[in-house]
């Protein structure tokens, strides 16, 4: 049986375009993009709103989701780490999960045949 992997990266916003390119050229199949905001180790910033000043700690990334049966999951994630590089902090990270398996609800398929 072929190995499925789930690929999640947390990403900074503006670099999820690029992603999603490289993504494309890699052949992975589909993905699944949610707002989320975190904290690393990228520095806090200091806001001001109606004089009064306070800290903002939690930064607004996307996640990015995509499980891979017939791509490498290497080539994903690297894929995803060139396109969102920028050298700063800040710049996410990449999870790989295993998958136990899969099940496509329209077509009934399971599997690496449902990814």
């Amino acid at each position: 049986m072929t190995d499925i992997k789930m690929v999640v990266a947390i990403i900074r916003p503006d670099r999820l375009t690029d992603v999603k390119r490289a993504l494309s050229e890699t052949g992975a199949p589909s993905l699944t993009v949610t707002d989320v905001s975190g904290r690393g180790s990228q520095p806090a910033k200091k806001s001001q709103w109606r004089g009064e000043e306070y800290v903002v700690d939690l930064h607004q990334k996307v996640k990015v989701e995509t499980v891979v049966a017939d791509t490498p999951a290497e080539d994903v994630v690297e894929a995803i780490a060139e396109a969102a590089q920028t050298g700063e902090k800040g710049d996410g990270k990449i999870f790989v999960l295993p998958v136990e398996d899969a099940y496509q609800v329209r077509t009934g398929k399971t599997g690496p045949d449902a990814v």
